[in-house]
Formats: structure tokens, sequence, C-alpha cells
């Protein structure tokens, strides 16, 4: 991939926010474009984190565009609520799909479809389950980008998996380079920005910090992901045992 194939968008700046929490994210389970609600963790993530994603912001010209997956939406409408804009829905946003593995935790597909498995962990491309093709998440993502109006920034609300291919897509890796950044944790998200023709990481898993003691009914390791920049929300990482891609 070269400088040239870039795809050209109308922001020069995008804001990448996982979802809140579902009960399918707390027990492992891959959602994929299957359509879990948050939980009740997962709703106050979203509460926590929108005035401070909001004010990342800096008072710039936002749109806001979220997967219609309803864990997504619904993670959105904190955000637009607050800002007083549109929602804009599409579900070229959608996550991942993946085909058998949609419904199974990880130690069911462990189990059922070891050979997928190990190809999955290994981050090589899964064969015999269906679903998407990785280049393919990409590629739909930034067609839903390219038909944004002209903004300072974008706000997308998306998805784990979808996250990282789309990340992947705009800083140039390639197969041999997936997951040289770990999956973003529910409610956390990621700061991209164009300059001098390429686009750059600037954040990485940026979050609102823990929930105020006696919000969250109980906290998994699906919770929070890891800030790896200076600057960013700091909490304890994903288990190093789930911290393959994120599920859904």
């Amino acid at each position: 991939m070269t400088a040239a194939a870039l795809p050209d968008l109308p922001v020069t700046r995008l804001v990448v926010w996982r979802h809140g929490r579902t009960e399918w994210n707390a027990a492992g389970r891959f959602q994929g474009q299957m359509d879990p609600p948050l939980d009740d963790v997962g709703r106050a993530q979203a509460a926590h984190a929108a005035p401070h994603l909001m004010a990342g912001l800096d008072g710039q010209d936002a749109v806001v565009l979220s997967s219609d997956l309803v864990r997504a939406a619904d993670t959105a409408r904190v955000l637009t609520d607050l800002m007083g804009v549109d929602l804009r829905l599409d579900e070229r946003l959608r996550e991942h799909g993946m085909g058998s593995w949609e419904g199974l935790t990880r130690d069911e597909i462990a189990e059922r479809f070891p050979e997928q498995y190990a190809d999955w962990l290994a981050g090589r491309s899964v064969r015999g389950r269906g679903g998407e093709e990785t280049a393919a998440v990409a590629e739909r993502v930034l067609a839903a980008l390219r038909e944004l109006p002209p903004a300072d920034v974008a706000v997308v609300v998306t998805h784990g998996g979808t996250s990282g291919r789309l990340i992947e897509r705009l800083l140039e890796l390639g197969p041999d380079h997936r997951r040289v950044f770990g999956p973003l944790g529910n409610c956390a998200w990621s700061e991209l920005a164009r300059q001098s023709g390429r686009w750059r990481l600037l954040r990485h898993n940026s979050s609102a910090g823990p929930l105020p003691e006696g919000v969250a009914p109980r906290r998994t390791a699906q919770d929070t992901g890891t800030a790896v920049l200076p600057g960013t929300g700091r909490h304890p990482g994903p288990d190093p045992a789930q911290d393959a891609d994120a599920v859904g």
C-alpha cells in the first residue's frame, strides 16, 4: 500500500470510539453482527466517557457516525445528546462478521474449531468460518466515511474488530502487521489525524478512567483497555489470554 492509496476523507481528524460493555463482552462471547444490548456497566461507561470525549473535541465542528447495531448506537446517543448534534447511523460500521463463531465463547471456539482458533490468535486469516475477509471490513467503513459532510472531526462509534481494521488501514499496516496495536477496550477511543498527506495515530485506547465507585455492579477484564501513549487515561489492561482481538 502506498501513500497514493490512502483514502481521501472529508475530515482530517477521526476519533474512533468503541461501544460500552455488553453481557456478551463480559462473558467473552463473540458478537460479530449479532445485536446484544449494552449491560448496566456499558451504559454507565458511555455516560462516564461521553463528557471526556466531548471535551477532547475542543469545540471543533464535529459529526458523529455510528454502527446501527444497538450497542454502538446507544453508546453514540449519549454523546450526541450531550453535544446537541444529529446521530448518523450506518450499517457499514457494523462489527467484523464472524460467521459460525458468532454467539460462541472463546472456549467453545477453541474446542470446536481448534485450527481456526489458532489462526485467529496468531493474526492469520481464518478459513472456513464464513463471515468477512479482513480487508473488506476496512473498505466498507471507509466507503461510509467518504460520504460524510465536511467537518473538522468525525467521531466514529463502532466495534472492537472493526476499529482495529480501520486503524490498520489508515496507518497502512498490512497483514503482517496486524495487532501491532492492542484492541480498544469498551468505551475507549483512539484519535487519528491526517498530517502531511498521511494518517497519524495521536492517541490510542484513551479512556475516561475507571467508573466512579459504586456505579458498576461488577467489572471484568473486558471493561477497559490499556492506554499506551502519554496523556491518556490509564487503567489495568485486559487479561493477556483475551488480548487478541476484541469480541465485538
